[in-house]
């Protein structure tokens, strides 16, 4: 398949896995870049710069395909310098790279002396005109259904994806609530380049995820998530598990972030992960999961969904056009 995400990454699909926090690991994004999408590995997933540059030049080891590493800047609370990751990514040869949360502004310069092309995540068009604007190759478009941050404003893909297209000159990734290959062919009948996708690649065989988290991905519906944090103004989507329940029910309370910490810390979502415990920590998954029905290889799911888009677009759509 051709379009200008593929061109731009140098890649066989418009298929990108998404930088995922404690799962976008060198072994992940070496599979599904090997199956010919593009695998993202997640910067703040390695606790110091030097760790990074370990994995880095691990999933180097791993795939001679194109991948990239995702920044994400100002989500968590704990101090980092950020320069240091940039550092890293910057010296490790690596060329494309994933920035999300705050704007990649500050390390533009610095990825751009080192060609390196930036894809910057957004969750509105105003975001996306921004991002444009200060030099990034493309952009993720995150639609309302998406897992973790979807903003405050609510626009589905079906709405947002068109909004984008209509305003923006570069490709354009859709990225929440897709999950098979009609979800790619309608992003691309949007006018979409491409799409990334999180929640269908961590129910693949080589997410770093305990097998009963993939399972339970599986079993959803589309109605088993959960909006968290929104009298914060830090609207999350995740798992409707029995934490996403208790930190509801103190928000609706007047409960303030402090109550709620300790139910949502990134040590209890790991256990969850490593211990297969869906109900140990908040965990992070979108609406999608209520399409899963499978935990494919990477190469199983890639190739799928690319071969289900084109029979979408070549038979059904075709044959309406007649």
């Amino acid at each position: 398949m051709k379009t200008r995400i593929t061109e731009l990454l140098g890649i066989e699909y418009p298929i990108v896995c998404g930088g995922m926090m404690r799962v976008g690991t060198a072994e992940l994004a070496a599979a599904v870049s090997n199956a010919g999408g593009l695998g993202i590995m997640t910067a703040l997933t390695q606790p110091t710069p030097e760790l990074l540059k370990a994995e880095i030049e691990k999933c180097q080891s791993l795939t001679d395909k194109p991948f990239a590493v995702n920044l994400t800047v100002g989500v968590v609370a704990t101090e980092i310098n950020y320069d240091d990751y940039v550092n890293v990514i910057c010296a490790s040869g690596v060329k494309i790279v994933e920035t999300a949360g705050r704007s990649p502004e500050p390390f533009m310069e610095k990825f751009n002396a080192h060609g390196i092309k930036v894809i910057h995540k957004c969750v509105a068009v105003r975001h996306a005109l921004k991002a444009e604007k200060i030099g990034v190759a493309a952009v993720s478009i995150d639609g309302f259904e998406c897992a973790g941050h979807p903003g405050e404003e609510d626009i589905p893909g079906l709405v947002l994806i068109p909004a984008a297209a209509d305003q923006l000159s570069i490709p354009i990734l859709a990225s929440g609530g897709i999950a098979d290959g009609r979800g790619m062919a309608a992003a691309l009948a949007l006018g979409a380049d491409g799409i990334n996708m999180g929640t269908r690649f961590l129910a693949t065989q080589e997410a770093p995820v305990h097998d009963n988290i993939k399972q339970a991905i599986v079993n959803m519906k589309e109605t088993d998530t959960s909006l968290l944090f929104r009298k914060f103004k830090n609207t999350a989507r995740v798992f409707k598990n029995d934490i996403a329940v208790k930190v509801q029910e103190i928000e609706n309370a007047g409960g303030e972030f402090a109550d709620i910490h300790s139910y949502v810390s990134g040590k209890n979502q790991e256990k969850a992960w490593t211990t297969g415990d869906v109900n140990a920590g908040m965990v992070t998954w979108g609406m999608c999961g209520g399409l899963i029905k499978d935990i494919p290889t990477c190469e199983e799911l890639v190739t799928t969904i690319a071969n289900d888009a084109k029979a979408v677009i070549r038979e059904k759509l075709a044959a309406l056009a007649e």
